[in-house]
């Protein structure tokens, strides 16, 4: 953002949003129970043994990672067939598609009257004229 937000890149607001989550990703932590770290399967199985197979393995393998869709963790050579884009391609692309494609879901009507009272304060604190 520069000019005192009058200068916005969406691109960069979709890098700094991806940033963000994992920044909170990280913050947030990870929950250490005995559930969590499996402590009666590492106990069933033993030192030496293998996890891989477990059940408790194959439906949690997936929550502490992080699921960019802009930072690209491939090996090069798939990062080269799938076409070699860079962050800030990636970013634009992501941001043309949430313009093109994002549709929001609507606001209740408790909110829509309380954001219609806030204009109606500032119309009248600031003598705008209503059209």
């Amino acid at each position: 953002m520069l000019d005192m937000g009058m200068t916005f890149d969406f691109a960069q607001f979709v890098i700094d949003n991806e940033i963000f989550k994992m920044i909170r990703k990280v913050i947030d932590g990870i929950s250490v129970t005995d559930a969590n770290m499996a402590v009666d399967i590492i106990k069933e199985i033993g030192p030496g043994g293998e996890f891989l197979t477990q059940q408790h393995t194959f439906d949690n393998f997936k929550k502490e990672q992080s699921h960019s869709k802009l930072f690209d963790r491939s090996m090069r050579e798939t990062w080269v067939i799938d076409g070699e884009t860079n962050l800030t391609e990636r970013a634009y692309a992501e941001a043309n598609d949430i313009l093109n494609n994002y549709t929001p879901l609507p606001l209740s009507e408790d909110i829509m009257e309380k954001i219609h009272s806030i204009v109606e304060e500032a119309e009248k604190e600031y003598a705008a004229k209503k059209e």
